[in-house]
């Protein structure tokens, strides 16, 4: 038998992954009395706070006394409050990983506000006030409306070095967000901890990779927002102890919240992201087909695969190389038996188009002496957390003893971004940051020891040390920071492709993350569109899951579905486990790889437009795949049934997979309010009645009404069509189908136009790798359409920025067109423009010139 680390049988570490839930369970439970006892910090007795005892007004909010507690409020924006409460005399120190300086430090002038039973202050959307007795924080918007208030009974307490807040919850009231939690979308009647954690493939199991303590509030027509930046192992409870009433707290560190007002989500989510952070626009190739597995290696099962995807015309941009491509699994390393060769290896892949992703793990092989260089300069630095007692903290993972670095030290962060140096040097793209909770095989709660030490050395921050139990959170957040921003110093003018499992609030300013080690089983690809949903709900924009599942391995219906599915998902990486079958997209035969590879085509046919929903959320925040509500929130008060199972891709696609897909069994779709047409077909789906703005919603909340919507729609599914509609009033961009996002297509740009109120759409183009579009380098346009009696008209807006397009010409396809009759001519020219006429889409296509300033496309000749 071969044995591992300390003796370890090489077959026990193999199959770590696929029991790591067990262990990380058992050691939770047991160690859960032991995390309390060391989160105690400074308050050691109970300290409710009841009663207003004093209060006095600020420019930007106001300070309430409660006994020997403080409670400051402050409107960051007219929308945003920031509250922040101590049990003692003094507010803790004003630092943060997850929210901005320079929007922390922000203010607006309020008004003040008192009467005889509370004392507050209003903002221009916002009426704050803090009831006397018993002390009751409450806010409305000035109509009155109640947009969040603590719960009745419950004061927030601190008890033990925590504290508990309570808020009251109607009962129409549902909550989102939370990062990557399974479970069902609506967060409502279910409870959560907040401790990265590594767990495996259980459908339940909860703390999960992340902690993004962030959650969206519906109740009818008005959202908002709260944001606990605590660092520490939190909770939250939406009304499974109580049914009144939410609660949230931490066993340690700042009561320090925000309450971020919409009225609508999708001002929400932006209102986050303006404290947090957008996250950065990524390269281009990282949005094309992935391929994975744990793991290719040797170097000639990695050519194989690129040989394979290349002679079978999968379109596709990455390949991957998990841990044992390493020297004794050791970070940083490469294997001289198994990659022989391996700067010219890179090279090869780079000519036939591909783009490789390395796994490096954040922890460091303990060998002294042995010319292990990442060891050496990290001891010799001072880089690695220490134990209690100032000396090095050692645990067991991958390469057996490990050390780990103390990512709160930005020399530190510096250190390690410099130990890519190589790697970069030999061409690698970019960089998997894994097992980042940090996960420790032989640690309580399969972590380091919470009384370990860190020694916070960074900007905004006082220098200090903090204990485990205060960092851990935020581990494979910095630990991804110092990664991209390593990249950056290697290579100034490339965009870095980073890509972590482990993350805190903010952590979408450095890359992407996924969803972990899935199951491959179709509760999983189920589970997968609600993670990805409340993660992008989270502010995480680059997201996806292991396209057929990591553990285990997918019968031939269900890889097709969720590679069909994965198209439509901001990162499309198939990856699974060491000991599963091949689950590349050939495999089931050929018939089964002509469906899949259609799929891929088509996402790379889309790469214009999810390119501009890409560049839309480096600006923005908002993500790519976003529920129903966020472009309609109408829906939340409509009977809406396909809430957690449908979702958007941007604003204009719809997916709607069937809930069991499973069974073969009719199943109804539900369409938001207006126009849709079918993506395949180009078919007009019958028509929904527009729904009411986000004030007549509430409106009719508040009077009793009742907002209705029509029936779904019925439909058989097929295995071949994953059902995906168009809303009507968008312009998509498409291009012709590549093999690799460093092809350059050929061919003309097509603009579908799918005619509807507030028609139009948008291009955002560059070079798809530098940061040459901050300094002019891209193209951007808009698009609008509009209809008139028998004519539609087309307008293509001048073009911003100094980049040139790939296209000479641009066909335009105007969908839900009677027949063939048409006379098209553009506004600079008096000839006639040609015109096909494709009947079963009911859709004229019309070729004209490219041009860089306005232009008007004008067609008549509609009859029904």
């Amino acid at each position: 038998m071969m044995l591992g680390v300390r003796g370890v049988p090489m077959a026990h570490l193999f199959s770590y992954r696929f029991t790591s839930c067990i262990v990380a369970l058992i050691a939770i439970a047991v160690c859960g009395s032991t995390v309390a006892q060391t989160a105690s910090t400074a308050v050691e007795s109970r300290v409710a706070l009841t009663t207003v005892s004093g209060s006095s007004p600020l420019q930007d909010g106001l300070q309430v006394q409660a006994g020997s507690a403080q409670i400051r409020i402050t409107a960051l924006r007219d929308g945003i409050l920031r509250v922040r409460v101590t049990p003692g005399a003094s507010l803790p120190e004003d630092a943060s990983w997850a929210v901005l300086p320079r929007h922390r430090g922000n203010s607006v002038q309020v008004q003040a506000t008192q009467d005889s039973s509370s004392v507050g202050f209003r903002t221009s959307v916002l009426d704050v006030r803090v009831e006397r007795n018993p002390l009751r924080l409450v806010v409305r918007d000035l109509a009155g409306n109640v947009i969040c208030a603590d719960a009745v009974g419950r004061p927030t307490e601190f008890s033990r070095g925590g504290f508990t807040v309570s808020k009251d919850m109607p009962s129409g009231e549902h909550f989102f967000g939370l990062g990557d939690k399974t479970g069902t979308f609506d967060r409502r009647e279910q409870a959560y901890t907040l401790w990265n954690t590594d767990v495996g493939p259980q459908e339940a199991v909860d703390p999960l990779y992340k902690s993004i303590p962030f959650f969206l509030s519906i109740t009818g027509g008005r959202s908002y927002g709260l944001f606990l930046d605590n660092t520490w192992r939190t909770w939250f409870d939406f009304g499974k102890q109580a049914r009144d009433a939410y609660s949230f707290g931490a066993e340690g560190g700042p009561l320090d919240y925000y309450i971020i007002y919409g009225p609508t989500p999708k001002q929400v989510l932006e209102g986050y992201i303006y404290l947090t952070g957008t996250p950065p626009l990524p390269p281009l190739w990282s949005l094309g087909f992935q391929q994975s597995r744990y793991s290719y290696s040797p170097e000639s099962q990695v050519r194989e695969i690129a040989n394979r995807l290349r002679a079978d015309k999968i379109p596709s941009d990455v390949l991957y190389m998990d841990i044992d491509y390493q020297d004794r699994n050791r970070p940083f390393t490469v294997d001289p038996a198994k990659f022989p060769g391996f700067p010219d290896f890179v090279a090869d892949l780079h000519k036939q188009k591909f783009h490789l992703v390395l796994i490096t793990d954040l922890h460091i092989a303990h060998v002294a002496g042995q010319g292990y260089m990442p060891y050496d300069t990290g001891h010799a630095g001072d880089h690695f957390v220490k134990k209690a007692d100032g000396s090095e903290f050692v645990g067991i993972v991958w390469p057996g003893d490990a050390v780990f670095p103390d990512f709160t030290r930005a020399q530190t962060r510096d250190w390690w971004g410099g130990l890519y140096a190589q790697f970069v040097k030999d061409g690698v793209d970019g960089f998997w940051n894994d097992m980042n909770e940090p996960s420790v095989f032989d640690g309580p709660g399969k972590t380091m020891p919470l009384d370990n030490i860190h020694r916070i050395d960074e900007p905004g921050f006082a220098k200090r040390t903090a204990t485990h139990a205060e960092i851990h959170n935020i581990v494979g957040m910095e630990n991804e920071r110092a990664t991209y921003e390593g990249l950056l110093k290697l290579r100034p003018n490339e965009r870095p492709f980073v890509l972590t499992r482990a993350t805190y609030a903010g952590g979408q300013r450095y890359g992407f993350t996924w969803t972990g080690d899935n199951s491959s089983t179709w509760n999983h690809l189920r589970l997968a569109t609600q993670m990805l949903l409340n993660l992008g709900l989270s502010g995480i924009s680059f997201v996806g899951d292991d396209i057929g599942g990591f553990n285990g391995s997918p019968p031939a219906d269900l890889l097709t579905r969720w590679i069909e599915m994965g198209a439509f998902n901001p990162m499309y990486r198939d990856h699974t486990t060491l000991g599963s079958l091949p689950q590349e997209v050939w495999v089931h035969g050929p018939e089964q790889e002509a469906i899949r590879r259609r799929y891929i085509e088509t996402r790379y046919r889309m790469l214009p437009y999810i390119y501009t929903l890409a560049e839309e959320a480096s600006r923005t925040g908002l993500p790519l795949v976003r529920p129903i509500f966020l472009e309609f929130p109408e829906v939340m008060v409509s009977g809406f049934d396909g809430l957690d199972t449908e979702f958007l891709l941007g604003p204009d696609l719809l997916v709607a997979p069937a809930s069991f897909g499973e069974m073969m069994d009719d199943y109804a779709v539900s369409y938001p309010p207006g126009d849709w047409f079918d993506f395949w077909t180009g078919q007009r789906m019958p028509q929904q009645p527009v729904g009411p703005n986000i004030v007549q919603i509430a409106n009719s909340i508040s009077s009793g009404a009742n907002t209705k919507f029509p029936e779904p729609a019925k439909i058989h599914p097929l295995l071949d069509t994953l059902p995906v509609y168009v809303r009507g009033g968008s312009i998509l961009p498409l291009q012709p189908v590549i093999q690799s996002t460093d092809d350059t297509p050929q061919g003309s740009l097509e603009l579908r136009v799918y005619p509807g109120k507030n028609c139009n759409g948008s291009l955002y183009l560059d070079d798809g790798h530098t940061f040459d579009y901050q300094h002019g380098a891209y193209l951007r346009q808009a698009f609008t359409c509009s209809a008139q009696g028998n004519a539609v008209s087309v307008d293509l807006g001048k073009r911003e920025g100094s980049y040139a397009p790939w296209w000479k010409t641009i066909e335009v396809v105007i969908y839900d067109w009677p027949s063939a009759g048409a006379a098209a001519s553009l506004s600079n020219s008096a000839s006639a423009l040609n015109t096909t006429y494709d009947a079963s889409q009911h859709a004229l296509h019309i070729v004209i010139p490219d041009t860089p300033g306005e232009e008007r496309l004008q067609v008549g000749g509609r009859t029904p």
